[in-house]
């Protein structure tokens, strides 16, 4: 006989019970319309992932007690239809990250996630107990077992599930995006559920929340760890899966895109989701004719559209009339509002009231923060006035090494590209001009600057870009020592100083807005430095 599961791969928010709800009754109606047995939802799909401290209130607790009751008598009318339905669970006291499995009104069976997440970004053993049973259900003639999230990336919870009958595996997943992850999760099925010849359907949350996206990219493996079914990356889908007796009929499979296409995409829907969740009326973006603030005008305009995006150019007596012209050009090719503040009399009126504090001072990198300071004041002004966010736009390489101003271009609400460096910027505005040519060619080729004295470069106090990244991307992300990078080609000099300018700029970081985290050791959290600290290794 042929089992039908549906895969729903939904974009719940924390704590909005009424719409998560209202989601996951009209996609069972839309499964119980194509013939569907099954419904699978996403990790913590009722209450949305991860609610964090929430979890520690009664009336959040109540309030998914009170959702789910609901859900139930809702559901009651799909005749014979499994609804796999994540939400918390607390018996004795304990919490878990737990599913249900719902049918003609009633519960059948309640799993609890096994193994916990504690990577850079989760710590659910400050919220969870761990789980210890299995749970089967059978289906006609498959027997299902039910698994959560990081429950594939242990041997256990397969096997227990295998030893209670099931045939093939079901998946909740709350798994956030980082680059290189969609071929860890491939492996941790393959390594741990194919090896046992099970089959396996995997649903993923997509979505924004907080600094967090989740990207979908929901799959179907065969028990030889063929893949046979996946969904869209970044935006919700639906698929249904055909099961004959433990094998997995394979189906539309939606390609992995490149590097620069699924972190666009990432951006855009982190960006949507976090201004669209929250409230916010539209975003405003200091526009310089540099690259960074191109990048994120143009993902702001493709995330909120161009009423709900104001772009706002502060030149100063150092600003370069190319960098007016081509901030002014980009703005209109994307048709976006663009006012202009001229800031040199602001910095005049700063200078004046200094001057007797600063007599027989030489200028130094003092005025070139007040510029920036400045122009963090006009933008949080306009945000106060209007209720839009500020949009930040500094990247990761230049916030490693403190190349930003506190409480200048770190001021804001959400720091789009916080979490990428600097080459990656540059291939990101080449791939959006393949979509359309917004962003003007001599942005992405003119040497970058921050324009707060006459002649300034980036590479007059940084090295290039491409020895920057290498540097901190073997520091950071793999973390290798220092000797060790440099034994890899790299100059002791450049390597040292960025180390040490890294460490000496962690002050600053933890004072700047939240962005979205792309890699395992994004500033937020997944970078924990201690601020004081004698250690320099």
């Amino acid at each position: 006989m042929l089992a039908k599961i549906a895969i729903a791969q939904m974009n719940s928010t924390v704590g909005d019970f009424s719409r998560n709800r209202q989601t996951i009754r009209r996609i069972a109606q839309k499964a119980a319309a194509q013939g569907a047995d099954i419904v699978l939802t996403p990790e913590l799909s009722l209450t949305g992932y991860s609610p964090e401290d929430l979890l520690r209130q009664q009336d959040f607790y109540d309030a998914t007690q009170q959702a789910l009751s609901l859900l139930k008598e809702e559901l009651r009318d799909f005749k014979n239809l499994h609804v796999i339905v994540g939400h918390h669970q607390i018996e004795d006291g304990k919490c878990y990250n737990a599913c249900s499995v719902l049918v003609n009104g009633e519960i059948i069976g309640t799993y609890s996630k096994q193994v916990l997440a504690t990577d850079s970004v989760f710590d659910e053993r400050r919220y969870f107990s761990a789980g210890d049973k299995p749970l089967a259900f059978s289906v006609k003639g498959t027997c299902f077992g039910i698994l959560i999230n990081e429950d594939i990336c242990s041997p256990e919870p397969a096997e227990q599930a295998k030893a209670a009958g099931a045939d093939s595996i079901l998946i909740l997943n709350s798994s956030h995006f980082k680059i290189g992850k969609m071929q860890q999760r491939y492996d941790a099925v393959r390594n741990h559920l194919a090896s046992i010849g099970l089959t396996t359907v995997y649903a993923n949350m997509t979505g924004g929340q907080d600094e967090l996206v989740f990207d979908g990219n929901s799959f179907a493996m065969d028990k030889n760890g063929n893949l046979c079914i996946q969904l869209k990356h970044c935006q919700e889908d639906f698929e249904t899966v055909i099961c004959e007796q433990g094998n997995i009929l394979k189906g539309r499979i939606e390609e992995n895109l490149v590097l620069e296409e699924a972190v666009y995409k990432v951006l855009v829907m982190g960006v949507k989701d976090y201004i669209g969740k929250n409230g916010f009326p539209g975003a405003i973006i200091g526009l310089s004719g540099g690259v960074d603030s191109a990048l994120v005008l143009a993902i702001a305009h493709d995330a909120l559209g161009k009423d709900k995006v104001r772009a706002v150019m502060m030149p100063s007596q150092y600003t370069s009339d190319i960098s007016n012209t081509d901030a002014a050009d980009m703005a209109k090719r994307l048709d976006v509002r663009c006012d202009t503040l001229p800031i040199t009399t602001c910095f005049s009126a700063f200078n004046q009231t200094l001057a007797a504090q600063f007599s027989g001072l030489p200028e130094d990198v003092t005025e070139e923060n007040l510029q920036a300071r400045i122009r963090g004041t006009l933008l949080m002004a306009l945000s106060n006035k209007t209720g839009s966010i500020v949009l930040t736009t500094g990247n990761k390489s230049e916030t490693a090494v403190g190349y930003c101003t506190l409480y200048g271009d770190t001021a804001g609400g959400f720091a789009v590209i916080k979490d990428i460096y600097k080459t990656l910027v540059y291939r990101l505005c080449r791939y959006r001009n393949t979509v359309s040519d917004v962003i003007p060619e001599r942005i992405l080729t003119r040497p970058p600057s921050a324009e707060l004295k006459p002649g300034q470069c980036d590479q007059d106090s940084l090295p290039p870009y491409e020895t920057l990244d290498g540097i901190l991307r073997l520091f950071m992300e793999e973390q290798k020592t220092p000797e060790t990078i440099i034994g890899l080609g790299y100059s002791e000099v450049d390597v040292n100083r960025i180390v040490s300018l890294l460490r000496r700029s962690e002050y600053k970081r933890r004072q700047a807005p939240i962005g979205i985290q792309l890699t395992a050791r994004g500033f937020g959290g997944g970078w924990h430095y201690p601020i004081t600290s004698k250690f320099h290794g």
